[in-house]
């Protein structure tokens, strides 16, 4: 069911449309006369376009920050296993932690997969022992740390 609605609204969406969220993904401070000139059509039409977009929620357009740059040298993915009862209430105390910016409830061999942000290894040490391990319903963990980062898109 879910598939078919976003079917339904991905055909909703004209070239005009996908061109102007594909020109968002690569730069959200494109101007709105540069995408139109690359359409050959009215910049009036492309802010119409754009503010629709955003109104039916194809789009949000905010900043992304460089976690580098922000002094945040230690990254991971952890997978977590969790007592299956409390499922979903592990995953909520999850995303009240400021180091994880990122949770996924997923199958196989973990339960919950989350992405961790921290200032050097103690702070990730730290996040791991005195806050990830003594969420009630965390039964194990396996932490796999970010060497390099080779590719990084947002939907």
């Amino acid at each position: 069911m879910e598939s078919e609605i976003d079917n339904q609204a991905a055909q909703q969406l004209d070239k005009v449309d996908l061109h102007i969220i594909e020109a968002m993904q690569r730069d959200g401070r494109e101007a709105f006369t540069q995408i139109a000139e690359q359409l050959d059509v009215s910049p009036g039409m492309i802010r119409q376009r754009y503010g629709r977009l955003v109104e039916l929620g194809y789009l949000k357009v905010v900043a992304v920050t460089n976690p580098l740059m922000m002094g945040k040298r230690a990254m991971a993915i952890v997978g977590v296993r969790t007592d299956g009862r409390r499922l979903l209430e592990v995953a909520e105390a999850l995303g009240k932690f400021e180091e994880v910016v990122y949770i996924v409830v997923v199958s196989g061999r973990y339960d919950i997969l989350i992405e961790v942000f921290c200032r050097d290894h103690d702070d990730l040490l730290h996040f791991m022992t005195e806050k990830l391990a003594r969420v009630d319903g965390v039964r194990e963990t396996e932490s796999y740390m970010h060497l390099k980062i080779i590719k990084e898109i947002y939907f």
